[in-house]
């Protein structure tokens, strides 16, 4: 099932990340920045393994593991936490948990869109992206 989400997708609509973004702790500067960059995520499948890429002018991360295998990840506003991937009803759900705190990233495809929502507590933040040609 994870199949369905590999390719280049280009963020085409946001809603609310820069309050998701003060949720988690990024600072004034880098939010400004942040919430004028339009990334690319490129998802492939390589074996058992899931990488994930996002690209943009500002930063660029990539993220590679397992389904259901917790690992160490450094965030792009620079955060290390441990997360954890799991695929669940056609959803790739991702939690990352630091410093007590705990925000999850749910990945889903919807009308050929790959919509990512963000939440920590109460905030959350709808990201959506098209597939890029």
């Amino acid at each position: 099932m994870a199949e369905a989400f590999a390719g280049s997708w280009k963020l085409v609509d946001s809603n609310n990340f820069d309050e998701y973004m003060k949720a988690i702790g990024v600072g004034f500067a880098m939010r400004q920045i942040a919430n004028l960059t339009k990334p690319t995520c490129i998802i492939e499948l390589e074996d058992d393994k899931i990488i994930v890429k996002t690209q943009s002018t500002f930063k660029s991360t990539e993220i590679s593991f397992k389904l259901g295998e917790e690992f160490d990840e450094t965030t792009a506003d620079d955060r290390h936490v441990k997360s954890l991937v799991t695929l669940d009803g056609g959803k790739l759900i991702h939690v990352q948990k630091w410093d007590g705190k705990e925000t999850t990233l749910v990945r889903e495809l919807e009308d050929g869109k790959l919509i990512l929502t963000l939440t920590l507590g109460t905030v959350i933040c709808t990201r959506t992206y098209e597939k890029a040609t």
